[in-house]
């Protein structure tokens, strides 16, 4: 009876060793105990700079006389909105405020 649980013992010793020195050698994560965790995720390539390459450079933002004419335009359509009576309330005056008041 001895034998057998020593033989057992040893069987399980040998069987994480050699997990271990396979997880060593070919760079995986040993998860004994089989918890979550978020290595699978960490290790795919990142893929912001491909995103960010995807979409063109606006050579808008680098000229300022653009920017200028855009805030112009932005500036004129909102005086035109608020001659309408359509423009932006004023900070406290909005819906949410409206609401809060009505209590």
């Amino acid at each position: 009876m001895a034998t057998g649980g020593l033989k057992s013992l040893l069987s399980t010793a040998i069987t994480t060793g050699l997990t271990e020195a396979r997880a060593r050698i070919f760079g995986h994560i040993l998860n004994p105990t089989g918890q979550k965790s978020a290595h699978k995720i960490l290790r795919k390539k990142l893929i912001g700079e491909k995103v960010a390459q995807w979409y063109p450079y606006d050579i808008k933002k680098d000229d300022p006389q653009i920017m200028a004419m855009e805030e112009q335009e932005r500036l004129s359509k909102l005086e035109m909105l608020k001659r309408r009576g359509k423009g932006p309330p004023k900070k406290g005056h909005g819906r949410r405020a409206a609401k809060r008041n009505k209590k």
